[in-house]
């Protein structure tokens, strides 16, 4: 029998290498893709693409399967880089990796399949997909740690229905261990963090090559000024560190949060209350369904953040709008993040966080 096609993105990283091993395993034909997503040329140590794709091509080697390089660079920029700029000037804190696998790795990456005729894609994300009398549906993976169905939420249900997720029963302890048994040289790789983009270098120094600083002032929540910053874009809510103040108030020791950002007069508004930074409730728009019907989930439970657990809360839809409240109040929810929701442990799909209400 001729053994089935899949087309595996390659990162070079022990997740994607391991995804290779098992589906060879399971008797599939496996082409290896390495996505450039970034013109990395600005020369400094953080340039990490080459490297990657030198252990990319080394997984390949070791696993006998052909690797193919496609730079996706200039798509990237405009489709997702673009947008992440936009939100920022609007004094977002966007999540662009949401918008990179809609557009990019189950996007761009599913259209070069099917030039090459071939159905099925695979990568080394940590989530499952069931399908049940012809209905596809998108789980959480067995390590809760790892789970990334958060930034899979927003990837429309045809396309993540040819996807292969071969990472899905297993903890990121047991793919390390298959990689060193295997041999793989990436086994003690250590994981990517932050956006794909900028790699480890500092955010704000990346961030003032492409959004103007504009200095203004900060406020307490009694409108007293007590600080200066450096411009909107560079604050998130609910940070607490590199605000350039003290803690002081009335005498006693306490951090300040960013918890708003007036756009208007260019203030950046703190707190010493954390109570102050929480909110039950949200309004988001650009929802992705996963789900034939999301009327019948409006209970259930979302989360407004990577990591964060799924929290109980109810939705109502109106137009191409949906209203969530939660049961308990959420700490800082941020407009430009995205709120994904769950039934146990199905992902019914996403909205883009656009106002905190």
């Amino acid at each position: 029998m001729k053994e089935l096609k899949v087309i595996l993105g390659l990162s070079g990283g022990v997740d994607s290498a391991v995804a290779a091993k098992l589906l060879l395993e399971q008797g599939y034909e496996v082409v290896g893709v390495f996505m450039k997503n970034w013109d990395e040329d600005d020369g400094t140590e953080y340039c990490t693409a080459e490297a990657d794709y030198a252990d990319a091509r080394a997984i390949a080697d070791s696993l006998k399967i052909p690797l193919e390089p496609i730079n996706f660079a200039h798509e990237y920029w405009e489709r997702v880089f673009a947008q992440f700029l936009k939100h920022y000037n609007h004094g977002w804190t966007p999540n662009p990796d949401v918008l990179c696998n809609k557009e990019i790795k189950f996007g761009l990456f599913l259209e070069y399949a099917n030039a090459q005729g071939v159905e099925l894609i695979a990568t080394g994300h940590y989530a499952r997909t069931e399908t049940h009398d012809g209905e596809f549906s998108l789980h959480r993976g067995v390590d809760l740690q790892k789970d990334q169905t958060y930034f899979l939420s927003g990837v429309p249900r045809s396309r993540l229905a040819r996807c292969l997720f071969p990472l899905a029963e297993l903890t990121k302890t047991e793919v390390r261990k298959i990689a060193r048994s295997t041999g793989l040289s990436v086994h003690d790789k250590k994981d990517s963090t932050g956006i794909c983009f900028i790699g480890e270098r500092r955010f704000k120094d990346f961030l003032a090559r492409y959004v103007k600083q504009d200095h203004g002032e900060i406020v307490d929540t009694n409108d007293r000024v007590i600080g200066e910053h450096i411009g909107l874009p560079y604050y998130t809510l609910g940070q607490r560190t590199g605000l350039g103040i003290g803690g002081r108030r009335e005498g006693i020791e306490a951090p300040w949060y960013v918890m708003g950002k007036n756009q208007k007069t260019n203030q950046l508004v703190v707190t010493q209350q954390d109570s102050d930074l929480l909110n039950d409730e949200l309004e988001a728009d650009g929802m992705n369904w996963l789900v034939d019907d999301p009327h019948k989930f409006t209970e259930c439970e979302a989360m407004v953040r990577y990591r964060q657990s799924p929290q109980a809360c109810s939705f109502t839809l109106k137009d191409k709008h949906i209203h969530v409240r939660f049961t308990s109040p959420q700490r800082a929810i941020t407009p430009g993040q995205y709120a994904a929701f769950y039934h146990d442990t199905r992902c019914l799909g996403s909205a883009l966080i656009n106002r905190v209400c």
